[in-house]
């Protein structure tokens, strides 16, 4: 039987490798981003390796229309979705001190509420059918002290993890992923060149990889998946070091 799997930030980064990695698996996708004139050309190049059927839905998730768009396909009785990925998000500078507030919030809503509203849409669908998969986009800085990115996404792990062991006994699985520093577009769209984040060059990882283990990761039912083993190594230690030490590291890069 087919699968419909519902993806969100699917115009860029990690959102559209999981497309292209969940289309060549034979998903029906469907992809939801602001920018519909990427998510167009994102589906042209999936029709060309094979999709079988991708439905765009442009909705801007910082916007309770755009919010309430996406839970109303999720809730749709006649069209179910069997995955959730959500993978929107973008990244602000750490020093919170002299950020917009306004784009603080809008920030926190993105990364926390927005995935907590659509995963409650989904869950009692999927609890019926005692079938589903919830994947989430968090981070390993999770684990660090890094300003409010590292808070937002550590609320997902908790989260995620809370859920996993209240949901897998009855069908759905709940991920967090926590992939390390990946090469996309994300720190592009915070004015950094490649090459000029900061970041050594063997901490990078490529998205096809974070995308190929998580998904490894869900079928084993994880609740927290850590693409890589340098950085589950990373992930491992800096859960036991000194929070002053690790915010020292974790404030390198961006």
């Amino acid at each position: 039987m087919t699968s419909t799997s519902l993806i969100t930030g699917a115009s860029s980064g990690i959102g559209t490798e999981y497309a292209r990695q969940l289309a060549r698996r034979g998903d029906l996708l469907v992809l939801v981003a602001r920018d519909a004139t990427r998510l167009e050309e994102l589906i042209a190049e999936l029709t060309r390796e094979g999709a079988a059927d991708v439905e765009v839905l442009a909705a801007d998730l910082s916007s309770p229309d755009g919010i309430a768009a996406v839970t109303d396909r999720l809730t749709d009785p006649d069209r179910p979705v069997e995955t959730l990925i959500n993978s929107a998000g973008f990244g602000l500078p750490l020093a919170f001190e002299t950020n917009d507030i306004e784009d603080e919030v809008r920030h926190l809503r993105l990364h926390d509420e927005v995935p907590m509203r659509l995963m409650h849409a989904v869950l009692p669908s999927m609890l019926a059918r005692r079938s589903g998969t919830i994947l989430t986009i968090a981070s390993a800085s999770a684990v660090m002290p890094r300003s409010t990115y590292a808070a937002c996404k550590a609320w997902l792990v908790m989260f995620s993890r809370w859920a996993n062991t209240q949901y897998r006994s009855r069908g759905v699985t709940v991920t967090a992923v926590c992939p390390g520093y990946t090469h996309t577009d994300f720190h592009a769209r915070l004015g950094l060149p490649k090459g000029k984040e900061g970041i050594p060059s063997w901490l990078w990882l490529e998205a096809p990889r974070v995308v190929t283990e998580s998904l490894r990761d869900v079928e084993r039912g994880k609740a927290v998946s850590v693409p890589s083993r340098r950085y589950r190594a990373i992930y491992t230690v800096a859960g036991f070091a000194p929070s002053g030490l690790v915010a020292r590291l974790a404030a390198r890069g961006r």
